[in-house]
């Protein structure tokens, strides 16, 4: 017997609930409100969409991306070191079975130029242990709920 009332998960104890919207606004695209920040999503031509902003998948590679560079980053800075040449590349291919997922992720890190070698296993540790990567080596609880709408 399945059961029509979902299943939610618990938030623990005082957590703060962060809260974006999202709007469709033609097509394939939709946008994304967050703190007062507008981000857009659409899926290629190839796909059916227009192809005016990343996709939602490109956006999941992106955020793991930026934020392994913000934490190398603050490490630089952290250490009185310069951020100049610093880069971060992601690479992603998909599964080829269903369901439909992101099947690997590679992120380059490439340091300054000017950092020493010495410190390049400490930017790799620290860049490595990013919010991101953490929720992704731990999963959240994912709630997917209908809320009807009311007329």
């Amino acid at each position: 017997m399945t059961s029509t009332v979902p299943e939610t998960t618990s938030r623990p104890e005082n957590a703060v609930a962060h809260v974006l919207e999202v709007t469709h606004l033609d097509g394939d695209a939709y946008a994304v409100d967050v703190r007062g920040h507008q981000l857009l999503v659409d899926q290629p031509t190839e796909a059916g969409g227009k192809d005016t902003a990343p996709t939602p998948t490109e956006l999941f590679a992106a955020s793991l991306a930026t934020c392994v560079a913000f934490y190398a980053g603050r490490y630089l800075r952290r250490h009185g070191l310069h951020h100049t040449g610093l880069q971060v590349r992601a690479e992603f291919t998909m599964a080829i079975d269903r369901p439909a997922r992101v099947a690997s992720v590679r992120v380059i890190l490439t340091p300054p130029s000017a950092l020493s070698a010495q410190r390049h296993a400490a930017l790799l540790a620290v860049a490595s242990h990013c919010t991101i990567h953490n929720t992704l080596r731990q999963p959240p609880a994912i709630d997917i709920e209908l809320e009807p709408h009311l007329t």
